[in-house]
């Protein structure tokens, strides 16, 4: 069903802040930047392995650019963090058929556009250990 993590999405207050830290600190370039009005949210894609064509692994760090976001909600809720977990998978939409069947709520009818051109879907943290669970289907996948 999942082929690798994806990414870990980190929830931050400003984002161009964030990416110095983890330039200086880790030594990761932002390879994609971008602003995703349905999620509300500026991010930035820092690649650890692999390449953005394929078997890739980032950390996505998440600034909300309105205060109704539900990365700003979960900032006022919990401050900066780790916000969720992503796992990539050949089929996102049969993925989320699968884990519907087994009774994880799937928070959205369909898969929706995701970054770089990616669908997601996410699963309900609270069938999922606490967890809000993203899963990816990168835009080169057949499914």
């Amino acid at each position: 069903m999942f082929t690798r993590i994806d990414h870990v999405g980190i929830a931050c207050r400003d984002l161009d802040a964030t990416v110095d830290f983890y330039r200086r600190t880790y030594g990761l370039e932002p390879t994609h930047i971008e602003v995703n009005e349905e999620q509300g949210v500026r991010e930035a894609m820092l690649r650890v392995n692999g390449t953005d064509d394929g078997g890739a692994s980032y950390v996505q760090l998440l600034q909300p650019v309105r205060d109704d976001s539900p990365v700003a909600k979960f900032l006022e809720r919990n401050g900066e963090g780790l916000h969720h977990v992503a796992f990539g998978t050949p089929d996102v939409a049969d993925t989320a058929n699968t884990v519907r069947e087994q009774g994880i709520r799937v928070l959205s009818a369909e898969p929706r556009p995701g970054s770089m051109g990616s669908r997601i879907s996410f699963l309900h943290p609270k069938d999922c250990g606490g967890v809000l669970t993203e899963i990816v289907q990168a835009p080169h996948s057949d499914g």
